[in-house]
């Protein structure tokens, strides 16, 4: 016996909450290395990306986290704009995932960059004290948006078809 496939009508789509909050969480995690990148390597030069060798090799891995951050970006927006084309985007879902995406990317690099592979500080020659809590405070705020903003959208969507 067959499940019973349900059928809407031709051009009409159901939003695609999990996709929706994938695509945008790539596009968070994009947005924070891309904030990440001009602000503290960039603008106030207070790392690189990898500073454990010479000033080039820190630029050079800047250069490669300024491609992946670019490729993500534009990835995330090409998948963005097939769920918009396809009417299947679930906006609520879709803001969730972006501040998933821009505190998951602040959370790994404040601990897994920072502390466990040690490729870079916050900032050098100062007590890194202050900078780990707010940056990994920063981290936990917007994972606490995002989660409270999945938690809503959920609970908002259990009377629509997903």
């Amino acid at each position: 016996m067959h499940a019973p496939v349900h059928r809407h009508p031709v051009g009409q789509s159901w939003p695609e909450s999990r996709r929706s909050m994938v695509v945008c969480g790539v596009i968070g995690v994009a947005v924070m290395a891309a904030v990440d990148e001009i602000v503290f390597h960039q603008i106030l030069g207070w790392h690189h990306f990898y500073d454990r060798s010479t000033t080039s090799v820190g630029l050079m891995s800047d250069g490669l986290l300024h491609t992946a951050e670019l490729l993500a970006l534009v990835a995330g927006f090409f998948l963005y704009a097939d769920l918009r084309r396809r009417r299947a985007l679930a906006p609520a879902h879709a803001w969730a995932g972006f501040f998933l995406g821009l505190g998951i990317f602040q959370l790994f690099d404040g601990v897994v960059d920072h502390k466990l592979l040690r490729l870079h500080q916050i900032r050098y020659g100062v007590d890194v004290t202050p900078y780990d809590w707010a940056w990994n405070i920063a981290a936990a705020v917007l994972l606490l948006i995002g989660s409270v903003l999945a938690v809503r959208a959920t609970r908002s969507g259990r009377t629509e078809p997903s």
